[in-house]
């Protein structure tokens, strides 16, 4: 027996839904099998930013927020973030790839709470910084590798969580930027 118009347009529609969504889905999926990437995919060396140009950064967005408070040192330890995504071991750096060094900052600026106001602000600023001076924000088409909701839902994700899950919150991110560098191969 044939289904009929309405069932099989629905079915269809349907489809369209769930193909607009298969990276998530995907994502969701190796969540649940524990087959999140443990490391990023670029092979390129990260650009180094200074911790005075993030700064000058956190100042520019200062504008755009109505708070003395937003972007002020509490102490040294948005430097010591700085300082971590570029660190190294006998000669190997501890965070190899570009996308592990941006979910680690990304994680270490939420987390460390190094200023008074504006922390997860500032992270996802900062992470989206860091992407663009790596030439891995924008793919190849003009395509975002995050959109606006899902580094919102990223950051307060990350915020939330606990230390010790720690290594879930930077494995979610790379998995993310890894699928964006990989469709853009």
């Amino acid at each position: 027996m044939l289904e009929s118009p309405g069932k099989l347009d629905d079915a269809k529609a349907t489809l369209r839904v769930l193909s607009a969504f298969a990276r998530g889905l995907e994502l969701l999926d190796d969540y649940d099998h524990e087959k999140l990437e443990q490391s990023g995919r670029t092979k390129q060396a990260a650009v180094s930013i200074k911790v005075d140009e993030f700064l000058s950064v956190v100042e520019a967005l200062r504008r755009d927020f109505d708070s003395p408070m937003f972007g002020k040192p509490k102490d040294d330890s948005f430097v010591s973030s700085v300082r971590q995504i570029y660190q190294a071991f006998n000669g190997q750096d501890l965070y190899p790839s570009v996308e592990h060094k941006a979910a680690m900052l990304l994680y270490f600026v939420v987390k460390n709470h190094s200023f008074v106001d504006g922390n997860k602000r500032i992270a996802a600023a900062l992470f989206l910084y860091f992407l663009a001076k790596n030439r891995l924000l924008v793919g190849h088409g003009g395509d975002r590798i995050i959109g606006d909701d899902g580094l919102a839902a990223l950051t307060l994700l990350i915020a939330i969580s606990r230390p010790e899950e720690k290594d879930t919150m930077v494995r979610i991110v790379l998995t993310i930027l890894n699928r964006f560098a990989k469709s853009r191969e």
